[in-house]
């Protein structure tokens, strides 16, 4: 019985292909982009025979230049043709612009789809600045490719099968000639375009990547460095990550520099070429008219060479760049969303609870927290404490989602999260983050994210019980206003009680408040706290706090330490335990009481 033979495994698609993938019905226009791109680059040939019939009749008829009767016709042919070419091309970079465009719109569409269903943490896991790169500048980089490369790649394919013919038709020891330069400064172009190239075009996108990332952070801390009096050099990594990039552009110019020169020379010294085989021929008494007339033709004709290699040259370049481009999409494409059950359930009420969660945000990581159990009923405010680093935001991620534990339950509604479909987990869960940036829209329009049909009374009921009408009442067009347009802005406590109303307004049933008053000043705080309990009427609110003062009158506080729940209680009882709760409230207090000049 023979046996089976093996199926070799498919071939993962060239980066073309992928990018004709996302391109859909629109690859035809690529397609076509490409045959008239060759048919140009053939028409544009036409005009340098007509030359050289001009030419060869002049020197035919020479002195009497009244019988040269078809330079006239043929020069018109050789504009005319001219002219069709440009056309043709024109009407090849329409169509690859159009393919381009949608190519890459697609693909941010597909970027924005898989971000959408990935879980919220893995921006920071990677770098926001590094996914922005990705979606606006890498998927960006594939245009110059299809809009302009490929059709060139058409071109300069086609141009040098012609020039090969024409270059052998007239004076094929011409034709040698000219052959020897383009040899050598392929030779060259291979060592700056080769397979070590493709390593060094990863490492230049690793070392932007790096910087992006580093400028975003430094920009979100620019208002700690003008209090402080710094300067970007107190930024380390900042500095460090434009180090880097300077110091690997300059070791790669400096790398490529020889075969660049040697490149550049090579490319155009076709004219020394020639004319050292032209005055090979004609020493002696060997001088003819046709060697004479062959070197003209070969003088107009080898300027052609040079822009169809540097064209090759520069088409290589960006292939690179577009092969590391769909590498560095995939790198968020393979990251799969978490998984969803084929039959979800329903919440039953407002109860969260976990069971015993350990999470860890890498497997060789120490866990985030470990063996954690905590209860929150509806009509309940429930603090989560404790100090940096002891999983409190890690807490409010898991309640909401943002990530699945490794071990243990998370029960909303006495249902598994897992099991819970994600937009009906949304629709029970809101989240007020601790730095709420709202959009440079209407008030209306920042509230109306959380209920797209709510009626103005709605909102302003929201606005109401999240203490927010002190604000409207000093904005020239209330609820209409449109945040940072003629000097509105709001403070950090201002735009937190507009999160809080958006919250409301959603009317979830179980609310997460993360660090929500850490920007108010005291009597924002206070109105906020108002907000707080109002909010907690009918609903399970889980609030993360540093600031002690917010939790005084929380029904119930969990204090973490090192990922598990060291005490529990309310906050009289949990005094009475002189443990680390009771610390952190003297040492709360001793902050609370400092003042400038007192010592310890």
């Amino acid at each position: 019985m023979a046996a089976k033979k093996e199926k070799k495994p498919a071939k993962s698609p060239s980066a073309f292909g992928r990018l004709m993938e996302y391109a859909g019905r629109f690859r035809v226009l690529t397609y076509l982009s490409l045959i008239l791109s060759a048919l140009s680059s053939v028409l544009a040939l036409l005009p340098f025979v007509f030359l050289w019939r001009i030419i060869r009749e002049v020197l035919e008829v020479q002195p009497d230049f009244s019988r040269a009767t078809g330079i006239v016709r043929n020069g018109w042919m050789a504009v005319l043709f001219a002219v069709l070419a440009w056309l043709v091309y024109v009407s090849a970079l329409v169509c690859s612009h159009g393919s381009a465009f949608r190519t890459a719109a697609n693909m941010k569409k597909v970027l924005m789809r898989r971000i959408a269903r990935l879980p919220i943490g893995f921006a920071d896991e990677m770098g926001s600045g590094k996914v922005r790169r990705i979606v606006t500048e890498v998927t960006g980089s594939t245009e110059t490719l299809l809009a302009h490369n490929l059709p060139d790649m058409a071109g300069a394919i086609t141009m040098p099968l012609c020039m090969l013919v024409m270059l052998f038709l007239y004076d094929w020891r011409y034709g040698v000639a000219c052959l020897i330069p383009i040899a050598l400064s392929f030779a060259a172009m291979m060592r700056m375009a080769g397979p070590a190239m493709q390593e060094d075009m990863r490492l230049y996108q690793n070392a932007l990547e790096r910087m992006s990332n580093e400028a975003v952070e430094y920009v979100r801390g620019i208002p700690v460095v003008k209090t402080f009096g710094q300067t970007v050099f107190s930024f380390h990594r900042f500095k460090a990550s434009i180090d880097d990039y300077c110091e690997f552009c300059m070791h790669y110019t400096r790398m490529m520099r020889k075969s660049m020169i040697g490149y550049t020379v090579l490319i155009n010294s076709a004219f020394v070429f020639i004319l050292g085989l032209t005055l090979f021929l004609i020493r002696g008494e060997n001088y003819q008219t046709d060697i004479l007339l062959n070197f003209l033709f070969y003088v107009i004709f080898t300027p052609a060479i040079a822009t169809t290699m540097n064209k090759v040259m520069f088409m290589s370049e960006n292939d690179m760049k577009v092969k590391d481009a769909v590498a560095r999409m995939d790198t968020i494409l393979s990251l799969q969303p978490l998984p969803e059950a084929e039959r979800g359930q329903e919440p039953h009420g407002a109860t969260v609870e976990l069971k015993e969660v350990t999470y860890r945000y890498a497997p060789d990581a120490p866990a985030a927290v470990s063996h954690l159990s905590l209860k929150a009923e509806r009509n309940e405010i429930v603090a989560i404490v404790g100090p940096s680093g002891s999983g409190k935001t890690t807490v409010a991620g898991l309640i909401s989602r943002f990530f699945d534990p490794q071990e243990g339950q998370v029960l909303i509604g006495g249902v598994d999260a897992r099991q819970i479909p994600k937009d009906v987990l949304m629709r029970h869960v809101a989240y007020v983050f601790q730095d709420s940036r709202l959009l440079k829209r209407s008030i209306a329009d920042n509230l109306r994210i959380a209920k797209p049909d709510a009626t103005e009374s709605e909102m302003m009921e929201a606005l109401k019980k999240a203490q927010c009408m002190d604000i409207l009442s000093r904005l020239p067009e209330g609820i209409n206003t449109v945040l940072g347009s003629q000097g509105t802005y709001l403070s950090g406590g201002e735009q937190q009680r507009i999160a809080v109303a958006r919250a409301m307004l959603k009317d979830a049933d179980i609310v997460i408040l993360d660090e929500a008053s850490a920007f108010a000043d005291p009597e924002c705080e206070a109105q906020v706290q108002l907000a707080f309990r109002t909010m907690a009427k009918g609903r399970t609110v889980i609030m993360i706090a540093h600031r002690l003062s917010t939790v005084r009158n929380a029904d119930r506080i969990y204090v973490l330490n090192n990922g598990m729940a060291e005490e529990q209680g309310k906050h009289e009882d949990l005094l009475k335990k002189n443990g680390l709760y009771a610390d952190m409230w003297a040492e709360y207090q001793k902050a609370v009481d400092w003042k400038v000049g007192e010592t310890a």
